[in-house]
Parts: structure tokens; sequence; C-alpha cells
């Protein structure tokens, strides 16, 4: 009995295998596959709000808001959530307004007796929309081009209620630009896919758009109000379903962002983001995590084989590089469409990095409190 124990790691090698295989081939071969479509000529444009929320990002409204203003969309508004801004995005957006008679300015003003966060901004500015259908994006996007509103607004077609944007990270110098835009690629990845397999689970506040009244029918944000973020990947969390959900992800409709500089401004955003994913729907937790463990546990298993079992490092070997061949056949034709082609020589590295270091974030994040938006 004992001698079977000395197989242990082969035996968890195996699984993590066949569990990492199912995951490139049943769920993330979905997005390498997927056709991108063009606009048809006959494409439905129905009238739309853009929904912005804004903490002190003047110089960011300079830059970015008027690529949003000047869409090539025939019926839109923006509504600019001026949230407790103190810098001088109030003129800034003064200035636009006179400019642009289709920006709409919420200020909310600041309250020492009640202290809110991003989704009482966002509520209020979709109590503000006149629109039905809304897309949200934030204050340091960018579209790719003015199409981007064409894009998400034809998705709506076919009584689709909820649309799954990309927004990819600017490309910067360094190891840590790689990473951020690695984990970017990863995620996307896999909600898009997902979402493809009609179990859509989250979605990206930077590029995404739903219903009005699919917002009100869910009851908004009430579910999680007290928890700081999730206004994004929650909310599809709890409102997707099998029927009512759209990805939109053409090169025109996708939104640049700028990304983190700092290892320590990136783990903040992290922890941010993660808290969300507690409330995740069980079935979801249980998916996101077997994908998690069983990848570090391929890695681990692969490692320790190939100290403890000389006779079987050939074999080992060859099960990963079969793995890995077949993850840069499928990563690449995603990450063509995702625009992060120039990462994928490293994925060797990036992958096992990017693993263990969700790993270990969604460990510690159990003891961190809670973070706001800004």
């Amino acid at each position: 009995m004992d001698s079977y124990f000395i197989y242990i790691p082969l035996i968890v090698f195996g699984l993590a295998w066949i569990l990492q295989f199912w995951y490139l081939i049943i769920v993330y071969r979905k997005l390498a596959v997927y056709k991108i479509k063009e606009l048809p000529e006959d494409a439905s444009y129905p009238p739309l709000s853009v929904v912005i929320c804004a903490k002190n990002e003047e110089e960011n409204l300079k830059q970015n808001l008027e690529s949003i203003l000047n869409q090539d969309y025939p019926d839109f508004e923006v509504v600019l959530v001026n949230d407790c801004s103190s810098d001088d995005s109030e003129w800034v957006l003064k200035d636009l307004s006179k400019r642009y008679s289709h920006l709409n300015v919420v200020t909310l003003k600041e309250d020492a007796r009640f202290k809110h966060g991003k989704k009482f901004a966002v509520t209020i500015g979709i109590k503000g929309a006149k629109n039905q259908l809304m897309v949200f994006t934030d204050a340091d996007c960018k579209p790719q081009s003015d199409q981007w509103l064409k894009h998400m607004g034809n998705s709506f077609a076919s009584n689709k209620e909820i649309v799954l944007g990309y927004s990819p990270y600017n490309r910067l110098p360094g190891f840590l630009n790689m990473f951020i835009r690695f984990e970017t690629f990863h995620t996307a990845i896999s909600y898009l896919s997902y979402a493809l397999k009609h179990n859509a689970y989250m979605g990206v506040g930077r590029n995404m758009a739903y219903s009005e009244d699919l917002f009100f029918k869910g009851k908004g944000f009430a579910s999680h109000m007290h928890i700081p973020s999730g206004d994004d990947d929650l909310f599809v969390n709890q409102n997707a379903t099998k029927q009512n959900t759209a990805i939109c992800i053409h090169p025109d409709a996708q939104v640049w962002s700028e990304p983190k500089t700092s290892y320590s401004s990136y783990s903040l955003q992290k922890a941010r983001h993660h808290g969300a994913s507690k409330a995740y729907k069980s079935k979801h937790k249980w998916m996101l995590s077997m994908q998690v463990s069983s990848a570090v546990m391929f890695y681990i298993a692969f490692i320790a084989g190939m100290f403890l079992y000389p006779e079987f490092r050939i074999h080992l070997a060859a099960a990963y590089f079969v793995r890995l061949a077949v993850q840069m056949l499928i990563y690449r034709s995603a990450m063509k469409k995702l625009q992060v082609l120039d990462l994928l020589l490293f994925i060797p590295l990036l992958d096992i990095f990017f693993y263990f270091y969700t790993a270990f974030n969604g460990f510690f994040s159990l003891f961190r409190r809670e973070v706001r938006w800004k």
C-alpha cells in the first residue's frame, strides 16, 4: 500500500493535466474560434446613454472625453457623474458642456454624514440617463475608434440585455506592464469564452453595456451595495442568463486604458477587484477556483515529478510541452483578437507567474479590509 503513495505527485499531475486540457479545449477555444463580424448594412442603432463616473479625473477628462463625445452614432448622450471631485474637473466639464449639447453632467457633493462608493455614483448616472440602453466606461478610457458605440449598440440585437466588451491596457516597457496585459487577457479569454458558452459570470466596467430595465428589475446593486467593488462583475454575475448576454470584441469596439505603473498600486487595484469575487454564484466560484488550482497543482506536481522520478522525466516533459503547444495555439488566435499577440512567446513565464500570483492574491485577500473605489 505504501508503495502507491510515492506516485501521488504523478497522479496529481495527470489529473491536473486533464483539467487544464478541459479548460483549454472546452472553454478557451470558444473565443479562439469565434468569428468577429463587421457591422451589417442594415445594422440597428438604438438610442444609447454612455455613463461615466469620475472622481478627481481632470487630466483624464481632458484627454479622453472628447473621443467619446465625438462617436459616430445617430442618437446618444454622455452622462458624466462628477463624484465629489476636489480638482478642476468641474471647470473642464463646464467647458465641454458648452461645445457638446449631448453631454449631461451630474455633480455629486461630499456629505459629512453619508459616505458613498462607486455603486451609488453609477446608480445616479443610470437614473439620470434618458435612454433605455446604457454603455459604461471610465474616465481613463479611450475608444479605439469612433465606431465603438455602433458596435456596442448593434450588439443589443436579438433581445440581448447585456453586452460584454473588452478593454486592453496600453503597452509600456517592463515586466509589470507585460504581466498586467497578460492578466487582463487571461481574464478576458475566460469571461468572454464562458459568455459564448451561455454561462456569463462577469464583465469589466471599462467597456460593457446593459439595459435600464434589467438594472431595476434586478434591484440594481442592492444585494451587494455593502461591497465597494463589483458594480460591473457582480451585476453581470447576478443578472446574466443563458440567452440575454452578447460579446462585442471588434477591434474598433475595444476601449484602451492606462495601466498601473507600480507594483503597490497594481496590488491595491487587484485587492479591490478580488473583493467582489467572494459574492459570485457558487457554481462560478467553483469553476474559477478549479481553473486556478488545477494550474497551480500542474506546475507543482511537474516540478516535484522531475526531481522525484528521473525515470519519468521524458514523459513529464512531453506532457508539459503538449499542454504548452495546445495552449499557445489557442492563445495565439485569442491574443490576435484581443491585441496582445506580442505576449505569445512569453507565455511559459507569464502563465506560471499568473497562476501563482492569482492563488496567493486570492488567499491573502481573505484577510484584507475592503477598499473604496477612489
